[in-house]
């Protein structure tokens, strides 16, 4: 599941993808419930990208997005 969030973050990179988005395209969940799964899980990814987890941002009461590189801008 991280391998497909962090395929799903890079497909759009410099994108904000909501965690409704997330929750369709990686997990196949449909619905409007109240979950911390994608949380959870961008957790973890970025604790095993190392120095490189900070490339997934966070953007507050929107979702998360992947960082575009400073050349890519």
């Amino acid at each position: 599941m991280e391998f497909k969030l962090l395929s799903s973050l890079m497909e759009r990179r410099g994108r904000v993808q909501d965690r409704e988005k997330l929750l369709a395209d990686v997990w196949g969940i449909d619905a409007d419930v109240f979950t911390r799964t994608v949380d959870t899980h961008v957790r973890r990814l970025r604790s095993k990208l190392g120095t490189s987890g900070d490339m997934i941002e966070t953007v507050i009461g929107a979702g998360y997005r992947f960082r575009q590189d400073d050349d890519e801008a």
